[in-house]
């Protein structure tokens, strides 16, 4: 952690939270909210906004991990969570919930700096996971426009699979546009004409 982060601690004991916040305090110098009540947990995280939340539990229930979890949006920043014992459905619970760092029995002032570390990179590794895959998930869709609208230009002008996509592409660049939008456009306009 180089750069100056806003971090949020959601700690309901006093004594736990001070130790969390000098731990922090000496990893650098950040900007540390500490929330002891969870009562509007979701509202406070998305108005303050914060690069990071740490999650002191203890000892949660399922429902509550998942409650802290998705109150803190671990998909839009790193989210660690310390808890005091270990439970492989809890574990598992908050993994999939995307908690970045699920640290058992580990809550003390000099752990939290290379946890808050690690729990940054595997986030930002899960991110770029997520983005990757949603790419994926779009170029394939649009193969799929793309040799759906193939065939039908291939059956309207009886003509091949290659010339099919050379008319395709020259029609996107004539008209400025990406081949899957021609695509798109070619299916529609079959569909509507059926």
């Amino acid at each position: 952690m180089t750069r100056r982060l806003s971090i949020i601690v959601v700690e309901k004991d006093r004594d736990r939270a001070v130790m969390i916040v000098d731990g922090l305090r000496e990893a650098g110098d950040h900007d540390v909210l500490v929330i002891a009540d969870e009562l509007g947990l979701a509202r406070r995280i998305s108005e303050r906004n914060p690069d990071l939340v740490l999650i002191d539990a203890g000892n949660p229930s399922r429902d509550a991990i998942e409650e802290l979890t998705l109150a803190s949006a671990p998909l839009q920043r790193p989210v660690a969570m310390f808890v005091d014992e270990s439970d492989g459905a809890l574990t598992q619970a908050a993994i999939e919930a995307g908690v970045s760092a699920y640290v058992v029995a580990g809550l003390s002032a000099n752990r939290i700096k290379p946890v808050l570390d690690a729990a940054i990179a595997r986030f930002h590794l899960m991110q770029k996971m997520r983005v990757e895959l949603a790419e994926t998930r779009r170029a394939l869709e649009e193969r799929k426009v793309i040799d759906r609208a193939k065939g039908i230009v291939m059956r309207a002008k009886g003509i091949g699979e290659d010339e099919a996509y050379a008319l395709m592409r020259k029609a996107a660049m004539d008209q400025g546009r990406k081949l899957a939008e021609v695509a798109q456009a070619l299916v529609t306009a079959a569909e509507l004409l059926k």
